[in-house]
């Protein structure tokens, strides 16, 4: 068992999150700013890319609610996403066959490619960002994260604030 980190611990590992993911964003902007490809957007395609339970394969037609859902966004927020993603045709949209009132979304052919090019991009910032720390730092900052992500997931009920 651990020792809880003290008070000023935490909050010191929580700036520093804050500013490495600050700083990670703002390259991946960069880097995905000559595509015309937004964080926001990317990230909508790698969701409907490898979304869990798509038994039709990697990129099946997705539900715009499971999307913002998957995302952790209000439905609207999703529908502006993808509607920038349908207006450069990185992605479709279809009815749902189960469903009349509902709208699912398909990646197209061109977001399949600029998922390869998210990819790398991706890889590129993050090996530029974590290359001065030895690999043996990075696995136990990633096992690290994925405890305390374990943890919060666990303690907090979908749609609710964490518990203090």
């Amino acid at each position: 068992m651990t020792t809880p980190p003290t008070a000023d611990t935490a909050a010191e590992l929580a700036d520093a999150l804050t500013r490495a993911m600050k700083r990670i964003r703002r390259q991946t902007m960069h880097r995905l700013e000559p595509y015309g490809i937004t964080p926001a957007q990317a990230r909508a395609l790698r969701t409907l890319a490898h979304a869990p339970g798509c038994d039709e394969g990697p990129g099946a037609p997705m539900r715009l609610s499971d999307l913002a859902e998957r995302l952790r966004i209000a439905p609207r927020s999703a529908t502006a996403v993808v509607d920038a993603l349908e207006e450069a045709d990185l992605v479709a949209r279809t009815p749902d066959p189960a469903d009349r009132r509902a709208v699912r979304v398909v990646l197209t052919d061109a977001g399949r490619a600029a998922l390869e090019r998210i990819g790398q991009v991706r890889h590129e910032v993050a090996r530029d960002y974590f290359d001065p720390v030895s690999r043996a730092e990075q696995e136990a900052l990633l096992q690290a994260l994925r405890a305390a992500e374990a943890a919060y997931e666990s303690a907090t009920p979908p749609g609710r604030p964490a518990p203090r």
